[in-house]
Formats: structure tokens, C-alpha cells, sequence
């Protein structure tokens, strides 16, 4: 299993709407994460800043993010939630979210 965490801003004029959104996740939405062998999934906003984790317990990461990212379900999802967002500066070269390390974790 491996753990996710992932950072992003929200546009301050689109707390709202977003927080609208995500409190009624589209029942697709959920089954294609779970596709993706996303569990665990969490999003927490501090301000404008948007904190992601989830538990990941696939053998390709790789591969099932892609096919996340090509269901046309997350597209349009996507479309809607990224409109809302700004991605942070230092984020990967293609990657929307910016991933953050894991500093410690207790079960």
C-alpha cells in the first residue's frame, strides 16, 4: 500500500462552489476511484490551500492513475473541479496537484 499526499490552492472566489461540489460526489466519480485502487481518499482545505490524501493499494500506479485520468467521467469532473483550483508553482512538470513527502505516519 502507499500513501498519497497532494497540496493545491483554491480560488478564494470558488470555496464555495467547490465545497458545493464535493459534498455531493457524483456515485461515478467515487466508482471510478475506486477503479483507480484509490482508498482512503480525503481532501481538506486550510484557507485556500487544499490538502489531498489517500491510500493507493494497486501494483501499478503508474498505469491505474493514467486510466483515472482517461475516464471520461473524471474528465468532465476534472473540467469543473480544476476551474476552481491553482495549482502551485513547484509542482511536477504534468502534474496538477503538487505531491508532498511523507514526514511521518502512525497506525
Amino acid at each position: 500500500m502507499r500513501r498519497v499526499g497532494q497540496v493545491i490552492d483554491l480560488r478564494p472566489d470558488r470555496i464555495d462552489d467547490y465545497e458545493r461540489l464535493h459534498a455531493a460526489v457524483w456515485p461515478s466519480v467515487l466508482a471510478a476511484i475506486h477503479r483507480a485502487k484509490i482508498r482512503n481518499y480525503t481532501i481538506y482545505r486550510h484557507g485556500t490551500r487544499l490538502f489531498a490524501s489517500f491510500e493507493y493499494v494497486g501494483d501499478d500506479y503508474a498505469s491505474d492513475m493514467a486510466k483515472l485520468a482517461a475516464d471520461p467521467v473524471i474528465k468532465d469532473w476534472w473540467t469543473r473541479t480544476d476551474a476552481m483550483q491553482q495549482p502551485l508553482a513547484d509542482r511536477d512538470p504534468g502534474s496538477w496537484w503538487t505531491s508532498i513527502p511523507e514526514v511521518f505516519h502512525a497506525d
